[in-house]
C-alpha cells in the first residue's frame, strides 16, 4: 500500500500537477485576455463594495480572509524555506511567476463555485467544484469522489499535520508538552468550528489581517534596517533564476533546480487550481451580484498569498546570510534562524507565534472547505457535519503528538486525485467562464454595476439555481 500511494504521489505531483497546473493557469491567462494584470484594480473594487443584506451567505471579505486561512500556512514559513535551500534564491522569481498565472486559475474555479452554487437545508449558501462538476458536468460521480478526497486530506489529515507544527514550534520555543498544546489547540478550533462557516468566517475576518500585517511588518522592518543590502539581493534572486550565477561559476542545472522548487512551493501554497478556496467562495454572497466578482476576490487571495507573504519570508531569509546549503538547516528551523539574525532572541519566538497563527487559522479554513463537501453528500447538516467536528477536533489532538508522515503521503495522493479532477473540470467548464467575464466587463464598460442574469445563459438552463441570481 505505502509503495501504491509513493507511486500515485510521484506521478501526480512529479508530472501531472506540477505541469498541469502551470499550463492551465497558462491557459486561462490567455483565454480570459491577461485578466489578472490589465484588471487587476477590480479585485481591490469588489472588496471595497459595501456588501448588500443577504442572511445566506458571508461578506467577500470575510470569504476573502476564510481561503487566506487555509493559504497562508506553514508551508509560508517552511516550505519557502525548503524551495530557497533546494533551488536558491531563484526559486522565488518562479514562485512569482507561477503566482502571477495562477491568479486567472483561481479566478476561474472561483467564479464558477459562485455560479453553481445551492442552499443547504438551513437556507445557507454551499459550493465548490463538487456541485459544479455534478450540475456543470453532469458527472456527480467525480463530485462524490472529489468531496471524499477533500474531507479525507484538508478536513482530517492535513489539519493533524498543522497540529503537529504548532506543537513542534510551542514545544521548541516555550518547552510545552506536545500532547497539552493538541489538546488547548482542539478546544480553541472546536469553540469556532462548532459555531459553523459564520463563527469561522468572524474569526478569521479577525485574526488573518492581524497575522499576515504582523508578518509584513517584521519584514517591513528588516528590509528598512538591510537597505543597503537588498539591491544585492534582488539581483541575486534574477541572476540565480536564469542561471547567470551557476553559469559563472562552472556549474549547470542550476536554473532547473531553481524552477521546478519555486513552481513547486508557489503552487502547494496559493493552492490555485487545486478545488479548495472554491469551496469557501460560493459561501460569499457576491457584490457586484455577478459570479465574476467573487472570481477577483480569490484571485487577490493567490497575490497576497505568494506575492507578499512568501516573499515576506524569502527576503528575510535572505537578507540574514543564514541560507548556507552545506549546513543542512532548512525549513522552519531556516526561517527561525534567520530571524534570530534579525531580531536576536525574539526571532524564535516571532516565529513560533507565528506558526500557531498560520497553522491555527488553517486548521479552521480547512475544516470550512470540509463542511462544504459533507454538503455535496448529503450529510452537511445534523449528525453528519457533527460527526466530521468531532473528527476533526481528535486529529488535532492526534497530530499533535504523532508523526504524521506515512499518512501526510496518503493525504499527498488525495489531494492530488482532487486536484487532477478539479483541473479537467474548469478547463472543460472554461467557455462558461470565458463567457461570464465578457458579460462583467460588458456591464462596466456600460456604466452599470455588473449584475447576473440567469436568462443570458439558456444554456444553464437545469443547472443552476436561478432562485438565488433574481434580484427583486
Amino acid at each position: 500500500m505505502t509503495a501504491l500511494i509513493d507511486l500515485l504521489n510521484l506521478i501526480l505531483w512529479e508530472y501531472v500537477l506540477v505541469y498541469g497546473l502551470l499550463a492551465v493557469g497558462l491557459y486561462f491567462t490567455i483565454r480570459l485576455r491577461l485578466i489578472q494584470f490589465l484588471h487587476f484594480g477590480e479585485m481591490f473594487r469588489v472588496l471595497r463594495s459595501s456588501p448588500t443584506e443577504d442572511d445566506a451567505g458571508i461578506s467577500p471579505f470575510q470569504a476573502l480572509t476564510v481561503s487566506l486561512a487555509s493559504r497562508v500556512g506553514t508551508g509560508n514559513i517552511a516550505g519557502v524555506a525548503v524551495a530557497l535551500y533546494l533551488g536558491g534564491p531563484g526559486a522565488i522569481f518562479w514562485m512569482w511567476m507561477v503566482s502571477l498565472v495562477g491568479m486567472a486559475t483561481a479566478y476561474s474555479e472561483s467564479a464558477l463555485a459562485q455560479l453553481y452554487k445551492v442552499k443547504n437545508e438551513e437556507g445557507m449558501y454551499r459550493g465548490g467544484p463538487a456541485f459544479y462538476i455534478a450540475r456543470g458536468l453532469r458527472a456527480p460521480w467525480a463530485g462524490g469522489i472529489f468531496s471524499i478526497c477533500l474531507i479525507l486530506s484538508f478536513g482530517l489529515v492535513f489539519n493533524a499535520v498543522q497540529a503537529n507544527s504548532i506543537a513542534d514550534a510551542m514545544e521548541g520555543a516555550f518547552g510545552l508538552p506536545k500532547l497539552g498544546v493538541g489538546v488547548v489547540v482542539a478546544v480553541l478550533a472546536g469553540i469556532v468550528i462548532f459555531g459553523g462557516i459564520r463563527q469561522i468566517a468572524r474569526v478569521a475576518e479577525l485574526i488573518v489581517p492581524f497575522m499576515a500585517g504582523a508578518y509584513l511588518l517584521a519584514a517591513i522592518y528588516v528590509l528598512i534596517t538591510n537597505w543597503s543590502e537588498v539591491p544585492a539581493v534582488i539581483g541575486s534572486i534574477f541572476a540565480s533564476a536564469f542561471g547567470w550565477q551557476e553559469a559563472a561559476g562552472g556549474a549547470t542545472g542550476g536554473i532547473m533546480a531553481a524552477m521546478m522548487n519555486g513552481v513547486k512551493r508557489g503552487l502547494f501554497s496559493n493552492e490555485a487550481g487545486m478545488g479548495s478556496a472554491p469551496n469557501i467562495a460560493a459561501v460569499a454572497t457576491p457584490q457586484p451580484h455577478h459570479p465574476s466578482s467573487q472570481g477577483f476576490v480569490q484571485a487577490l487571495g493567490v497575490f497576497i498569498d505568494t506575492l507578499l507573504v512568501c516573499t515576506a519570508t524569502a527576503i528575510m531569509i535572505l537578507l540574514s546570510g543564514a541560507l548556507v546549503p552545506e549546513s543542512g538547516v532548512t525549513g522552519a528551523q531556516l526561517t527561525q534562524a534567520a530571524l534570530g539574525e534579525h531580531l536576536g532572541t525574539f526571532g524564535a519566538y516571532f516565529i513560533a507565534i507565528a506558526i500557531f497563527f498560520f497553522a491555527f487559522t488553517s486548521i479552521i479554513g480547512n475544516y470550512s472547505y470540509a463542511e462544504n463537501a459533507m454538503t455535496f453528500l448529503g450529510a452537511g447538516t445534523g449528525i453528519g457535519i457533527m460527526i466530521l467536528r468531532s473528527a476533526v477536533l481528535l486529529m488535532v489532538i492526534w497530530g499533535a503528538y504523532e508523526t504524521v508522515t506515512t499518512v501526510f503521503n496518503a493525504a499527498d495522493a488525495s489531494m492530488g486525485l482532487m486536484a487532477t479532477i478539479n483541473l479537467i473540470a474548469i478547463v472543460l467548464l472554461s467557455g462558461t467562464v470565458a463567457k461570464l467575464t465578457k458579460d462583467y466587463f460588458a456591464q462596466r464598460k456600460a456604466g452599470e454595476s455588473p449584475v447576473f442574469h440567469a436568462a443570458d445563459y439558456p444554456e444553464l438552463a437545469g443547472k443552476i439555481d436561478k432562485t438565488i441570481w433574481t434580484r427583486d
